[in-house]
């Protein structure tokens, strides 16, 4: 959902001399294809996770759940990502790239169309947890794959439009499973819809990716990965980072999963079908993530990063007022905000970590995703208790601990950048002070 940040990975550029392909530069057939092929891998991605959220009423009604209890089947799937992503790590290195994104997309497509025959709700939560996991394989390579195999004067380009694939997928298949629900209404039909759809972009994906040319195979080892998060952790930049990307994500799955409940209630009284299109509010990420990028590259991320927060909140407080003229302005402004927020906060995260050396970014998305599982989980208690208002103040809450996380970023001291030689130590230089910005699409 929204930008996730750059490679995991250090990428050092492989000169043509070397005999290896040179990288894939707009405009040619192969830049088009990982383009066109990474696109539908968001689509099916964010399409597979979300799509839920459309359906936790019906879920609510059909299993006699509260809506905390039906929010877990998107918890449990978010849980799963964020637990794998780490190891799936160390293991898309020893790999095939594109073989891992292919499996990951198929296997989720296989468990999405498999949840419409769950004959219970545990059932469908371990169908859940394990496309989860799937799709942890896919996160854990792509941002990899894109930057050994993309120019870096092209690399904005083609992860706007993955970018992209996630935002619109993550409308598409709420809005899908909405539509399938007013038509069939049976929740099983929606959710074995999108897995078929999810089905089709994994087929998309394994016939148009390009092969991998410039992936360096290296034997998995734990040992080094867990060094290279070990030395992510005590930097206090990447830490306030992954509070944001914590805290954001949280009030973000908060927001989307409960507002279906209060719009089908008093004062709104609106269909499940009618309640259900307000998911296209969030198509305006895509362009709020993709200005914030060029936003950053004008001014600095701290200079989009907190007014993005305030847009953020202004959101919430709007969706306060009971009236649809209020809620859907206001939700999309909360859109904004949060797209934008996550743009820049991952992409510092993605610039830091390379001039650190560490795997900053496989530590990004753990937050990130433990952020929409927990937290999402917590607001359905919040929800049942104090209704909106509660629900208000809560996220609000999340939002104000990002705000002031990054207000003191100011102070944040440029890394050192660490470059590997084969078989040598690391050697280390200061980086200038605007050295990561350089780094954000």
């Amino acid at each position: 959902m929204g930008r996730i940040g750059w490679s995991i990975h250090t990428f050092t550029a492989v000169t043509d001399s070397s005999g290896i392909a040179p990288p894939h530069v707009s405009g040619t057939p192969n830049f088009r294809r990982a383009s066109a092929a990474l696109f539908a891998a968001g689509l099916g991605t964010f399409m597979t996770l979300y799509c839920v959220q459309a359906l936790l009423p019906s879920l609510a009604s059909d299993f006699d759940l509260s809506p905390a209890g039906a929010s877990l089947s998107v918890s449990v799937a978010t849980l799963a990502m964020a637990v794998g992503v780490i190891p799936l790590t160390a293991l898309s290195d020893a790999w095939s790239r594109t073989t891992m994104m292919s499996l990951a997309l198929g296997a989720a497509a296989v468990f999405g169309v498999a949840s419409a025959f769950a004959p219970n709700f545990p059932v469908l939560l371990v169908l859940r947890l394990l496309q989860g996991l799937s799709l942890a394989g896919l996160q854990a390579t792509a941002m990899s794959y894109l930057s050994e195999e993309v120019h870096s004067r092209s690399l904005g380009q083609a992860m706007g439009l993955y970018v992209a694939g996630n935002g619109i997928g993550g409308m598409i298949g709420r809005l899908i499973a909405d539509g399938v629900l007013q038509v069939s209404d049976s929740w099983r039909w929606s959710i074995g819809a999108v897995g078929v759809i999810a089905a089709v972009c994994a087929l998309v994906f394994h016939l148009s990716i390009p092969p991998s040319v410039r992936f360096v195979r290296r034997d998995p080892s734990p040992r080094a990965l867990a060094k290279g998060i070990a030395r992510a952790l005590p930097d206090s930049g990447l830490l306030r980072l992954y509070l944001i990307g914590f805290v954001a994500m949280a009030a973000f799955v908060t927001i989307y999963n409960y507002l279906g409940f209060r719009l089908i209630a008093d004062p709104f009284d609106l269909s499940e079908g009618t309640a259900g299109l307000l998911f296209i509010a969030y198509v305006s990420g895509s362009f709020s993530s993709a200005l914030a990028g060029r936003l950053v590259d004008r001014y600095s991320r701290q200079l989009v990063l907190v007014p993005a927060l305030v847009v953020a909140l202004a959101g919430l407080a709007l969706m306060l007022i009971p009236q649809l003229g209020a809620v859907i302005p206001g939700l999309v402004v909360f859109t904004v905000g949060f797209f934008a927020a996550h743009a820049v906060a991952s992409g510092w995260v993605g610039a830091r970590s390379s001039a650190l050396g560490v795997q900053g970014a496989a530590v990004y998305l753990f937050f990130y995703y433990i952020g929409s599982a927990v937290g999402g989980s917590a607001g359905g208690t919040v929800f049942s208790h104090s209704q909106w208002n509660g629900l208000t103040v809560y996220t609000g809450c999340l939002v104000v601990v990002g705000l002031v996380s990054a207000l003191t970023l100011r102070r944040l001291r440029p890394p050192h950048h660490r470059t590997v030689a084969a078989g040598g130590p690391a050697a280390e230089r200061e980086a200038p002070a605007d050295a990561s910005e350089s780094a954000e699409a």
